[in-house]
């Protein structure tokens, strides 16, 4: 396998979570009776560039496909996350009614819907049909395509190039990587800018976070690697922020390198220096990964079958790809330890986890099954869940999360 960047060979492995099916191929009563495709899930570092990869098995559109299974809407923190940086970037930048804004992977229309209600045109683009059509139900004008080269020199011909450009969540999940950052560049205006948030590489290997690793995300990204991704295709990372969704992301902001209205800021260099300091571009960064991964399985598994012997009753909330590498690199099958998961989303809803194959049900069957410990596999929304599900306190139940160390967490 070659590095997506810069074409190096990888021969480095950080980890291996043997293997997988798609975590978010959910399986109705008809596939949960036939064998599911499994695939590797293993993760390797360029020593050349050090970008993090989890090794390529086949393209996006496996993934991708008319029903993905994941609605941003269904988080009320992520909307309000959405909402915020609306407020926060025009403020800064000014965008008004002769602006477009322009959003790669929109999803059902969580963050356009705010430029929209600020009268600020806007574009989505996203290639999952089911997803698309609930932002067009919002008024959101949606392209249901992937982002790259191909695409951008057809908005660029049509004279639809973006005065601000976002990727929430999205360039982690794009195979090819330099196609994907070149159509940054050539769908943005000489002005504009690019925003884009995903997970920092920092907080995957020093928080253990080693269950958002999965088939749906292709590269893990430090600042570092960004940074020399983006200098590579002409483009400059002119500031950056540190946030707290998906368990501490980076949003950075980027334009074109002879935008010289946009100088770097402190932020940047101080940001560089820091990782460097933590050792990023360097190969042992990386290698404790699997041991603290193996100690987390083993904290779970020992967890579960603890509480089966006493005869306690656990179940799950939020099916979520992240709780479902836990569960599979776990080896969990079927309902024995855990009866059945909870999730808002009605498309999850009666079917089941790939792998583990444990039912997905309605919020109603809590108080029907009094739990006495609800696993929260979204622990970086623990708290939006512990506060929506707050009465199970009535009845003495807890919470568990188990990265970066497992905590009981009781209400009282």
């Amino acid at each position: 396998m070659k590095c997506r960047f810069c074409n190096t060979d990888l021969i480095h492995t950080v980890i291996d979570l043997q293997s997988s099916p798609l975590a978010n191929d959910f399986l109705d009563n008809q596939k949960v009776r036939h064998a599911e495709i499994h695939y590797p899930l293993r993760v390797l570092v360029c020593h050349n560039c050090y970008l993090v990869h989890s090794e390529q098995y086949n393209g996006s559109a496996d993934i991708f496909n008319n029903e993905y299974a994941y609605y941003s809407s269904f988080s009320s923190s992520w909307v309000e996350h959405a909402r915020l940086y609306t407020e926060m970037i025009v403020e800064r930048f000014g965008y008004d009614s002769k602006s477009l804004v322009i959003e790669i992977a929109s999803n059902d229309g969580y963050l356009l819907q705010h430029f929209v209600n600020k009268n600020i045109p806007v574009l989505g683009i996203e290639p999952s049909q089911n997803v698309a059509t609930e932002a067009t139900l919002k008024g959101i004008p949606t392209m249901i395509q992937f982002f790259g080269t191909e695409l951008a020199h057809n908005l660029a011909k049509k004279r639809k190039k973006g005065n601000l450009i976002i990727g929430n969540n999205v360039i982690a999940h794009v195979p090819e990587i330099n196609d994907f950052v070149e159509g940054l560049r050539i769908a943005l205006q000489k002005s504009g800018v690019i925003t884009l948030e995903f997970p920092h590489l920092m907080k995957l290997v020093e928080e253990s976070q080693f269950d958002t690793i999965y088939h749906e995300h292709f590269s893990y990204f430090s600042l570092y690697t960004l940074n020399n991704i983006f200098s590579a295709h002409a483009l400059k990372i002119f500031d950056v922020q540190e946030v707290s969704t998906h368990g501490g992301s980076l949003r950075i902001f980027a334009a074109h390198q002879k935008d010289l209205s946009k100088p770097i800021s402190n932020n940047v260099i101080n940001l560089l220096n820091k990782e460097e300091e933590a050792g990023v571009n360097t190969l042992k960064y990386y290698f404790h990964l699997q041991e603290k991964a193996d100690k987390i399985r083993m904290d779970f598994l020992e967890f579960l079958i603890e509480q089966k012997k006493l005869g306690k009753k656990v179940i799950g909330y939020g099916a979520a790809a992240k709780g479902n590498t836990l569960l599979i690199y776990s080896g969990i099958k079927g309902s024995h330890f855990i009866e059945f998961v909870v999730d808002k989303c009605d498309f999850k809803q009666n079917k089941y986890l790939p792998g583990s194959h444990i039912p997905v049900v309605h919020e109603e069957r809590i108080k029907a099954f009094k739990p006495d410990f609800i696993i929260i596999f979204p622990w970086n929304i623990k708290n939006e869940i512990m506060t929506q599900i707050d009465y199970v306190k009535d009845w003495g139940c807890q919470f568990v999360t188990f990265i970066p160390e497992k905590q009981l967490i009781s209400l009282g």
